[in-house]
């Protein structure tokens, strides 16, 4: 039973730090308190944050207290994570603009009455002067430029704020004070994971557990969820907006967003995952994906609407299952419309192109398209079709 439960907490986990640690605290047979932090600096989720958000509900689901912390006094810091320059801080005023709809949306999967919601600004904002170098104390500079982006950084001669190294030990001291039995995190919050255990082990806590879960790839499959590169599926998204993306996504992404995104069994997943191997159509897998999230989300009349409206616009419309796969650059603010549909073979030229956006003959996911100077962002991933005949699934890359 045991190895069942540890099985399925672990399942699409990068990396377990340490797993023998984690059975130790199982076999405790007490509730464990498993802590992910969110820093509030945009407004809306979308599905990368719920991989951590659905790891909490499995825990959930196992009987575990879970603690959603909102990072507001780290996000007024800024997370150097990945960065290459100092990252500007946010306003109180825009943070706790966009905790507001943190707080609501995560309540689409985790349970409320079984979630603690932590601001660390309710610790940190009454730490003093004196404290806070108290806690700088507990680091040194050598192991903080041991972190390969601050690493980077200090080779190549960009500036580092003397604030960022506070950031992680700010991270680090959120573990201690919530006395987080778990931590989960991105891979790329390593660094900041494990000085929540380096922190804990020197206040005579037992340090927490770090689990690492993957960075969800977005609608391109290339680069990582986010809006600011717009290849992104939000939690606030549109019913039939949100079915429609994860029908674009690949064939090989599904069984990733699978992996990371659906809460069927994992036994299940890996037998859909052979029958498609050995011949079925891998669109009748992304439906169920598709209706599983938006039924999530929007509830399952939603998700039914969703599909029969689908449905409407691309079967009936004749669209076929397979077409061609088409991969395309651009320079930075994306491609004319009618350059991409040369470039891709829909077209003989240009002219021919505004020519057949002008009669009404493009459509982009099925919707009539008529403006003739559109300019399609990159990264992103859509069915263009030109015409009755003519289509192409094309994904732009910058």
């Amino acid at each position: 039973m045991l190895q069942e439960i540890l099985a399925q907490l672990c399942y699409g986990a990068d990396e377990v730090l340490l797993e023998p640690e984690l059975i130790r605290k199982l076999e405790e047979s007490r509730p464990l308190t498993v802590k992910a932090g969110f820093d509030p600096t945009a407004p809306d989720l979308h599905l990368g944050h719920t991989v951590l958000i659905n790891k909490l509900k499995q825990f959930q689901d196992a009987g575990h207290k879970v603690q959603f912390l909102i990072g507001d006094f780290t996000a007024m810091i800024g997370d150097p994570t990945g960065k290459n320059v100092t990252r500007k801080p946010l306003s109180q005023e825009a943070v706790m603009e966009n905790a507001k709809t943190y707080q609501q949306q995560v309540f689409k999967i985790l349970d409320p009455e079984k979630t603690e919601v932590k601001f660390n600004s309710a610790w940190m904002g009454k730490m003093t002067s004196a404290e806070m170098i108290q806690l700088a104390a507990k680091h040194t500079v050598a192991r903080m430029l041991e972190r390969d982006d601050f690493s980077k950084r200090y080779k190549g001669g960009q500036p580092i704020a003397i604030h960022e190294f506070l950031y992680p030990l700010i991270q680090g001291y959120d573990s201690v004070v919530m006395r987080a039995d778990v931590e989960l995190g991105g891979t790329d919050q390593k660094f900041n994971l494990l000085m929540g255990r380096h922190l804990q082990e020197a206040n005579g806590q037992k340090p927490q557990v770090v689990m690492m879960m993957p960075i969800l790839e977005g609608l391109d499959g290339v680069q990582k969820m986010s809006k600011s590169l717009n290849n992104y599926i939000g939690i606030a998204d549109a019913p039939d907006d949100m079915f429609g993306k994860i029908m674009s996504i690949s064939d090989d992404l599904m069984w990733r967003y699978f992996q990371l995104l659906s809460f069927r069994p994992m036994a299940e997943i890996e037998k859909w995952r052979q029958e498609c191997a050995a011949g079925a159509n891998p669109r009748n897998f992304k439906v169920a994906l598709g209706q599983e999230i938006v039924g999530r989300f929007h509830g399952e009349q939603a998700a039914k609407a969703a599909l029969e409206n689908f449905e409407a616009r691309f079967q009936r419309g004749a669209m076929p299952d397979e077409m061609e796969e088409i991969q395309l650059t651009a320079e930075v603010g994306g491609l004319a419309i009618a350059n991409l549909l040369k470039l891709a073979g829909l077209v003989e030229s240009t002219s021919e192109a505004l020519r057949m956006i002008k009669q009404g003959a493009v459509k982009i996911d099925g919707e009539k398209l008529e403006d003739q100077k559109a300019v399609i962002a990159s990264p992103s991933r859509h069915v263009y079709q030109v015409g009755k005949r003519k289509f192409a699934r094309i994904e732009i890359s910058s």
